[in-house]
């Protein structure tokens, strides 16, 4: 069963905080995306998300705990998950915590196994949203120091940046579980957290998102690695992510304008353009369109609402422009990499399914 309750009902963090002490699964609200949240440190808690989301047991989950006032109680709390923290780590819990950043950690052996999938580092993260962060607060002085929560979705899937996202993603799907969404509104950020590996000599970067690499080198002082030969795996890593059903193409504004001018009026009912306002100025009317910001940031928060809009639509294919070069834009790149195929001639028939 999936309930919702708004983050401004007075019981609403009392509610959210006993659902996970007593094990349960917690749609929860956080400024990347929203998280089907459950107590880290409980094995039957984090084997309900996984199997709520279809998720591979060996594909870890990142942590998010509770803002800490002083370097002490930060070295407290991470202590208790963690076999130490690198001096560069310091650097970047001071620079970005609260925030959309996660840091891949060597992992305290017996906490949290679970949700690390087996392995032995741990990914942590300490969010900035004000409902997360109260529940996350009041969740550690019941106990639960720890709260595992991948992106609310079902595997593979466009993440969820809206409660009504979440409720769709899982009403009726879920057999032997129940549900609670905390509704905090749309998310500020709407991509998943940065991840970087700290425990090294440099900090490798394993997911980019909001906070860029030249960011991370700006505060460590460190040139930033890309993906090692042995590096960690982490959420969101897999080649293909983050795909609504519609058969998602990226390419240049070029290629996407000749390709709809060549497409039948029924491909052209069944596909589906994201791009930028002078694209969609010159494309034909009846062809479903939805408008993509021009800014990095403003793009990243409305990326997976416009592609879960566009395929709620029915469509079998979804044309997006590919963004700009630089930076800013590589947590948007990188998720419409792994919500893509190389551009094919578009077969007419039924809508592909990812699932």
């Amino acid at each position: 069963m999936v309930r919702c309750i708004a983050a401004d009902n007075p019981h609403a963090i009392a509610q959210a905080v006993q659902t996970l002490v007593d094990g349960a699964l917690l749609g929860l609200p956080t400024e990347t995306v929203y998280g089907l949240a459950a107590d880290a440190n409980n094995p039957a808690a984090v084997a309900a998300i996984f199997a709520a989301k279809g998720r591979p047991a060996d594909h870890p989950l990142i942590v998010h705990v509770a803002p800490q006032p002083t370097v002490e109680s930060w070295r407290a709390l991470l202590d208790t998950l963690c076999d130490r923290v690198p001096d560069m780590a310091w650097s970047l819990i001071d620079a970005f915590w609260p925030g959309p950043l996660t840091l891949i950690l060597p992992r305290r052996s017996g906490v949290c196994t679970a949700a690390a999938g087996g392995q032995s580092t741990i990914g942590v993260r300490c969010p900035s949203h004000p409902i997360a962060v109260a529940v996350l607060r009041e969740a550690a002085a019941r106990g639960v120091i720890g709260v595992a929560a991948p992106s609310a979705n079902r595997f593979g899937r466009v993440s969820p940046t809206t409660a009504a996202h979440v409720r769709s993603e899982f009403e009726g799907r879920l057999a032997d579980n129940e549900l609670l969404i905390l509704d905090g509104g749309d998310c500020a950020v709407g991509i998943e957290s940065t991840i970087v590996d700290v425990c090294g000599e440099h900090p490798v970067l394993l997911r980019p998102g909001h906070i860029t690499s030249a960011q991370i080198t700006d505060v460590t002082g460190l040139a930033v690695w890309g993906v090692q030969q042995h590096s960690p795996q982490v959420s969101g890593s897999l080649e293909s992510h983050y795909a609504p059903e519609a058969q998602v193409h990226v390419a240049d504004a070029a290629r996407l304008r000749a390709h709809v001018d060549s497409l039948s009026s029924d491909s052209m009912a069944m596909s589906a353009v994201y791009g930028s306002a002078a694209l969609l100025n010159g494309l034909p009317a009846g062809l479903r369109c939805r408008e993509m910001p021009s800014n990095a940031e403003a793009c990243a928060h409305d990326l997976f609402a416009a592609l879960r809009d566009l395929d709620a639509a029915g469509v079998a294919h979804i044309w997006v422009e590919a963004p700009p070069l630089g930076l800013p834009w590589d947590g948007v790149r990188d998720r419409l990499k792994r919500a893509s195929a190389p551009l094919p001639t578009p077969p007419i028939g039924t809508r592909p399914s990812v699932l």
